[in-house]
């Protein structure tokens, strides 16, 4: 701005605007009707949530319910949590509960997080250090089910976000438990940007000539009167000069505002409001009261002199706003707001292609994309393909099939891992797109379940007594380097006698006793328990069992059981069966026992005897 005109600029935006009121006899005729300004705001209000503390919770979990418009929509979600000094980091379970086809953008870093969800739902990618946690509960029984994971510290349903941001940092003066309530400010542990598409609405106020717009912004009141400053940006495309706009603020008395505005412009506003370029100053209307509904501000516009509503918007109480015009007040030179123009619909080409996973069986790639999905992107696809051109998709009514044998289709197979291409020829476009996929190849893998009673991991085991710490081993070979797997989980079934112990559960450790040790650089994957000492009735024999993931970069989760049965050994249990430490050692004592024996008798015998005596 030229400091120049920074003078008049203080004395246009101080200046009461004291102008020839218009007749307001009949209400003002304003007919609001979208119009292509653009509107984004960033909020911590919810139509429905809660926040509780739950400060000595082994597993924390977090709910998030989301209804989308669209049968497919894109999300970006941002999980943050602070460092924690010296403590142990808390194990964090994020339940994502969708009613919509969503293409999911993770972010947490640094964080060992749990993401449950319905995989029909969700398409993503999993940063490093999220494992996913299959969801099966229906929506009347997910909070059972999450409850029954750990303690629930939040809970937020939100209509259409377009991005979410969620601190799981510890709220202050929050109740012990989350009990859902309609309007709640989730504060500092959750923000979120809507969708905002026909958010923004305009008119041609009728009677009033000349060319003043007015842009207005009503703030909705929060759940919480308690003071607050609304960031406010505006910029209009003015290529010459400041317009002849006025902007109205208005909202709850316990708002302020921050204007970061890139023209100066009249400015009506309830409550305090500072302007960006004007730090540490702070403006007031004394006696200023707006009203707060529709059809008021619309005649304080009238009020103004503007002959057209630029911009309307009503949005709940948020932290920062954001609002683009296109016009430019005096310079517009008709008083109609401009229509929202209809786009020319283009195909997103690129998040269709996110949608082509490969679901693997043993010998069969198989990928479906559902022709809903298709619409919602405004794709028009020609072909779906292999790399081999000959093998197209097959129309199967709602969805396009395409799937293929290991052993056709130009798949190629090297060290367990089935490669191929995807190639998608789009109607709006001369090249296609390709998209590698791959699957393992199952049958090729074996994987080995291991019990020992030393951290060497040298001799087998298939017997453990009870108060005996077992180390568990599971390999898979041929190990493959693209081919990472993972213990999903672990437990050890002791019925009839006795309950099932839970050893690792989605990836991590179940409890004191159970630790998970380094892996082999070959994939092996360790582990060690403590078997609980004093069991009522004792249980006999029992069935260790693991489960291991894996995944490869365009693939979909795998996972693969291995058991083993194990003999229970009672430490008090007369005529009880050794186990291997102790037979070898009876053996090994038995052993030196014998020869030590037969060599004391030697040594008599070599000692004692007479030897004949030679002929004189």
């Amino acid at each position: 701005m030229d400091r120049s005109t920074l003078c008049p600029a203080v004395a246009l935006l101080l200046a009461v605007c004291s102008l020839s009121p218009t007749s307001l006899a009949e209400a003002v005729r304003c007919n609001l009707q979208p119009v292509d300004n653009e509107v984004t705001y960033i909020t911590s209000q919810v139509p429905r949530g809660c926040v509780a503390q739950v400060p000595n919770a082994t597993v924390e979990v977090h709910i998030l319910s989301l209804e989308f418009p669209r049968a497919l929509s894109q999300l970006d979600l941002t999980v943050q949590m602070s460092k924690q000094n010296g403590t142990r980091a808390r194990e964090v379970l994020l339940v994502l509960d969708l009613d919509k086809i969503v293409h999911l953008r993770l972010q947490a870093p640094g964080i060992p997080l749990q993401l449950a969800y319905n995989n029909q739902h969700v398409f993503t990618g999993m940063p490093q250090g999220v494992s996913a946690v299959p969801l099966t509960a229906v929506k009347d029984q997910l909070r059972t089910w999450a409850e029954s994971k750990g303690a629930i510290a939040s809970v937020a349903e939100l209509n259409d976000p377009k991005s979410i941001l969620l601190r799981l940092d510890p709220v202050s003066r929050s109740p012990s438990s989350c009990r859902p309530q309609p309007n709640m400010d989730m504060g500092h542990r959750l923000e979120w940007w809507p969708h905002t598409e026909g958010l923004v609405r305009g008119c041609a106020l009728e009677g009033v000539a000349g060319h003043k717009e007015a842009h207005i912004l009503r703030v909705l009141p929060g759940s919480e009167a308690k003071p607050r400053t609304v960031t406010v940006e505006v910029k209009l495309s003015c290529t010459s000069g400041d317009p002849d706009a006025v902007l109205i603020l208005q909202g709850p008395p316990y708002v302020s505002w921050l204007i970061d505005a890139n023209h100066n412009m009249k400015i009506r506003a309830t409550g305090n409001y500072s302007i960006k370029i004007f730090p540490g100053k702070s403006f007031r209307e004394e006696h200023l009261v707006l009203p707060d509904t529709t059809q008021g501000l619309l005649e304080e516009a009238q009020r103004l002199n503007a002959s057209r509503v630029a911009s309307f918007v009503e949005v709940p109480l948020a932290s920062a706003i954001s609002l683009q015009a296109s016009s430019c007040g005096g310079l517009q030179t008709s008083p109609t707001p401009v229509e929202t123009t209809p786009l020319k619909e283009t195909c997103n080409e690129e998040l269709l292609m996110t949608l082509l996973r490969p679901n693997c069986s043993d010998d069969t790639m198989t990928l479906e994309l559902k022709k809903n999905l298709m619409l919602s992107l405004k794709c028009n696809i020609s072909s779906l393909t292999f790399l081999d051109h000959r093998c197209q998709a097959e129309d199967r009514g709602d969805q396009l099939v395409l799937h293929s044998a290991y052993s056709s289709c130009g798949m190629r197979v090297t060290e367990s891992v089935v490669n191929n291409e995807v190639v998608v020829s789009f109607l709006s476009s001369s090249s296609p797109q390709r998209k590698a996929v791959q699957c393992i190849d199952m049958k090729s893998l074996s994987f080995q379940l291991g019990l020992y009673l030393t951290p060497q991991f040298l001799q087998a085991s298939n017997a453990i007594e009870l108060g005996q710490q077992g180390f568990v081993q599971v390999s898979m070979s041929p190990p493959t380097p693209e081919i990472m797997p993972k213990l999903d989980s672990c437990q050890l079934d002791l019925k009839p006698e006795a309950d099932t112990v839970e050893l690792i559960q989605n990836q991590a450790a179940k409890g004191s006793c159970v630790n998970l040790l380094d892996s082999s650089p070959h994939g092996v994957m360790r582990f060690s328990f403590l078997l609980r000492g004093h069991m009522v009735p004792t249980p006999k024999a029992g069935t260790l069992s693991c489960t291991v993931a894996m995944r490869l970069r365009t693939s979909s989760l795998v996972r693969r059981t291995v058991s083993m049965r194990l003999n229970i050994v009672s430490p008090d249990m007369p005529g009880k069966t050794l186990v291997l430490p102790a037979v070898l050692g009876i053996t090994f004592g038995a052993f030196l026992i014998g020869a030590l024996l037969t060599a004391a008798l030697w040594y008599i015998y070599s000692h004692t005897r007479e030897y004949p005596r030679p002929p004189p």
